[in-house]
């Protein structure tokens, strides 16, 4: 599992995505989203405005990631 830390009170998900550099683009970032291929905490999200708080856990690509504050 990989922590990705924030500075702020919350991240969108798609911004999430973007951020820790598993998306090149905003766009692919949607298209993943809406393709259903992000989980968060445990189940799938199709909301790439979803708000991810610090002890949220998102699933991609196999790979777990947690978001902590900084």
């Amino acid at each position: 599992m990989e922590t990705i830390v924030i500075e702020t009170e919350f991240i969108r998900l798609d911004a999430f995505l973007k951020f820790a550099a598993l998306v090149g683009t905003g766009g692919e970032a949607k298209l993943l989203i809406a393709d259903g291929l992000v989980k968060v905490n445990g189940e799938v999200c199709t909301m790439r405005g979803k708000k991810l708080r610090p002890g949220d856990t998102i699933t991609f690509n196999g790979t777990d990631y947690t978001v902590a504050a900084a």
